[in-house]
């Protein structure tokens, strides 16, 4: 495989069965999600610990993940410019060893400052993937089977919300958080080797520029789809991030329980994410309004019953499943509005998502520290919900 060349295009025509080495491709583009994504919420279990050990305030801890957002959205704006012409598969390899020397630094960060800078290669890492995502797995699969393609990828997505934030608090309680950071490192390692060896060479086209992207978008498909990333992104980490506090100061739950909390939100997110690709081909409508209703529902019955255990599992797992379906249901939402663009509308699905990863750290943080662990909870139920306005307004497909 690794001597075959794909060209730009991708095979517009579906295959009816996937080669092996095609399946092998894809895997690895899955297992390099694992490991990026992994990194990405593991704070989420980690929160608790990690601040203690720095001596900061809970919400300041919270802000790696703004640090890591902030950066990948500035990245993912110059990202398809800045690799121009280098073959696709040399990058993915390249963003792949930046992730593990993000996740090494993280680790041993002896203050704020230097966990910071470690989570902002790894935004970097993050803002390059996502940009290169679509256009490679359409090349890889051929047009007619990007949500297929899409949602192996997002397997990855869904089995790192299993494990980054339910494993990481169960490290971190038992052999310290800085060794759950350090095992990210060694997922995006055996990421790396996988791509070395089954990603075939991915020549690059004429490249994208900084103005074919703003160009883009001039769409309405491309403004709406922008505006559903912000808004449910940005409810979800403003309440997920802090999901742990919530959970060991209303609930009351000891580390341990919040992990199978946290497990339970990871395994119906799977399932969440077979359901969302599958409502992404059917009626991309009712995919927004779904998945948005359904995180909304969930955000808010924690915040009036997530006193009660079980309550709080329930919603947990429910939140889980909501946004299982997000990543896929956003992404395939805006891929088609730009079918002719896909690496320059990967661009503007990062720069939104990672936007609204930083503004719901931040603002969700300001409320931890300042109102109530409730409060970040409240602030995702209501953004989920607006999205609902967004699937009337969306096109029928």
């Amino acid at each position: 495989m690794t001597d075959t060349t794909i060209p730009l295009d991708g095979d517009a025509s579906a295959p009816s069965r996937w080669s092996t080495s095609t399946w092998l491709a894809v895997v690895s583009m899955a297992a390099a999600t694992f490991a990026l994504v992994s990194a990405e919420f593991l704070p989420a279990g980690l929160l608790t610990p990690m601040a203690a050990d720095l001596g900061i305030s809970e919400g300041t801890a919270g802000q790696v993940v703004t640090a890591t957002a902030s950066v990948g959205a500035v990245a993912a704006l110059f990202a398809n410019s800045a690799i121009g012409k280098l073959n696709r598969k040399t990058v993915l390899v390249g963003l792949s060893a930046l992730a593990i020397a993000s996740n090494i630094l993280a680790a041993m960060a002896t203050d704020f400052w230097l966990l910071l800078l470690g989570r902002a290669g790894l935004g970097i890492a993050l803002s390059g993937f996502w940009s290169l995502s679509a256009s490679v797995v359409a090349r890889l699969v051929g047009v007619n089977s990007l949500g297929r393609g899409m949602s192996i990828i997002f397997v990855g997505v869904s089995l790192a919300t299993i494990a980054a934030p339910s494993i990481g608090a169960l490290l971190s309680d038992w052999i310290g958080w800085r060794t759950a950071m350090a095992a990210t490192a060694g997922a995006a390692a055996i990421a790396m080797l996988l791509q070395l060896v089954s990603l075939p060479s991915l020549p690059a086209g004429e490249g994208t520029r900084l103005g074919d992207v703003f160009r883009l978008m001039g769409r309405r498909g491309v403004q709406l789809g922008m505006l559903a990333v912000l808004l449910l992104v940005t409810g979800h980490f403003a309440g997920f991030v802090y999901v742990r506090p919530f959970l060991e100061q209303v609930t009351q739950l000891p580390a341990t329980a919040v992990a199978w909390a946290l497990l339970g939100y990871g395994v119906a997110s799977v399932i969440g994410n077979i359901a969302g690709g599958r409502m992404a081909d059917t009626n991309i409508r009712a995919a927004l309004a779904t998945t948005g209703t359904t995180l909304g529902i969930a955000a808010l019955a924690l915040v009036l019953w997530g006193s009660h255990t079980g309550a709080a599992f329930g919603f947990v797992a429910l939140w889980g499943f909501a946004f299982g379906t997000a990543p896929i249901v956003l992404q395939t939402n805006l891929s088609r509005a730009a079918l002719d663009a896909l690496e320059a509308s990967g661009s503007l699905m990062v720069v939104c998502f990672q936007l609204a990863i930083a503004m719901g750290a931040v603002v969700g943080g300001y409320i931890v520290d300042g109102l109530s662990v409730a409060g970040p909870l409240t602030l995702a139920a209501i953004l989920s919900a607006l999205t609902l306005v967004l699937a009337v307004l969306q096109p029928r497909s």
